[in-house]
């Protein structure tokens, strides 16, 4: 069934789609005889959502699996030489997209993460570098959202803070969409830049950094906040938004006590906007550190994943000169920056996750 897999690998990834599929057809029962305000009725509706997906995937290419057989025999049984010559054709075409819905297969089953389908939260920083290490981080957050967009998924800003240059100093957004965190966590850590940057005038080549981290978006039954655990401030937004924004104290800062975490939202003129933006980010921050068992603040979490920012701590190189991205994990290169930068993550992303699982 899967490319370059043996028999026995392809008769284990049968398995393992007939169960799903067994799964799925038990959740259907769930919600046709369930109560609908039921948590096991809730649950089910979600994952059907998820699991539907591989279901489909499974009868198309049961479909394809038997058209194929369908041509091959008539290709071995034809005499006119012009059916035959089409039926060639169009078994060439099918093969092809026999190998895509496998490939689509393959992915859903490396994902061995529960949160792995959730959303996901993204946060880039810049680094060491300056105003550049600030465009650069720009330049990712492009990035990501033409990739995203590729995708199908669904990207909303939670709070953005530029540059006197129009860089970024540091962006949070929500990346909406089946398996986002599963795909977008591989993107955690020190990302490098080596390129002549614009606010270079000799033409010598820069380094700098920028750092990004990635958690599952939670939903708040999971995370259980007091509210006596939190201080909640109000204040005047400051930067972009226009004058509106230094008329009312729309800006929230929450501050969670009992570990710690800080996090702030200004970017909405309503303040109910701003506060529920702040929790739904301190509810992924705080998952994040109960999953890992750790009991130090969110930002020893995020130096675990991206350190100090430091450009000899880096994850990946993007060495615009050459027109080469270098995965350093993996020790993986592509010579294909420009295509990169315009969202073409993929063929990278799909390397991530079979060397990394």
């Amino acid at each position: 069934m899967v490319l370059n897999n043996t028999v026995s690998e392809e008769k284990e990834i049968g398995k393992k789609l007939e169960e799903i599929e067994k799964e799925y057809n038990s959740l259907i029962k769930v919600i046709s005889s369930g109560d609908r305000n039921s948590e096991q009725f809730r649950e089910a509706i979600k994952k059907i959502g998820y699991l539907e997906e591989i279901v489909n995937l499974k009868k198309h290419l049961s479909e394809v699996n038997k058209k194929i057989s369908e041509t091959e025999e008539i290709i071995k049984k034809e005499e006119d030489q012009d059916i035959k010559f089409l039926a060639e054709e169009e078994l060439t075409h099918l093969i092809d997209e026999k190998k895509k819905i496998e490939e689509r297969i393959i992915d859903f089953l490396e994902q061995s993460d529960p949160r792995d389908i959730k959303n996901a939260i993204v946060e880039i920083r810049a680094g060491i570098g300056g105003e550049e290490a600030c465009l650069f981080a720009r330049d990712l957050f492009r990035m990501y959202s033409k990739f995203i967009e590729k995708k199908g998924w669904k990207i909303e800003v939670l709070s953005l803070h530029t540059s006197d240059l129009g860089g970024i100093k540091e962006v949070i957004f929500l990346v909406k969409g089946k398996g986002a965190y599963g795909t977008f966590k591989y993107e955690s850590g020190v990302h490098r830049v080596q390129r002549i940057p614009k606010t270079e005038s000799y033409g010598r080549i820069h380094t700098s950094a920028a750092t990004v981290a990635v958690f599952p978006e939670v939903e708040e039954k999971e995370v259980k906040i007091s509210p006596s655990e939190l201080k909640i401030e109000t204040f005047r937004a400051s930067g972009h938004g226009g004058q509106h924004v230094n008329k009312t104290s729309s800006a929230v800062r929450i501050t969670h006590l009992p570990t710690g975490i800080v996090v702030s939202c200004q970017d909405e003129r309503s303040q109910l906007q701003n506060r529920a933006r702040a929790m739904k980010i301190l509810r992924a921050r705080l998952q994040q550190l109960y999953q890992e068992e750790k009991k130090s603040k969110i930002d020893n979490e995020r130096k675990k994943q991206v350190k100090s920012g430091e450009r000899s701590e880096k994850i990946r190189t993007y060495n615009f000169p050459q027109n080469r991205v270098t995965d350093h994990r993996i020790n993986f290169t592509i010579y294909d920056l420009e295509n990169i930068m315009e969202g073409e993550l993929e063929p990278l992303i799909k390397k991530l996750r079979r060397e990394l699982k």
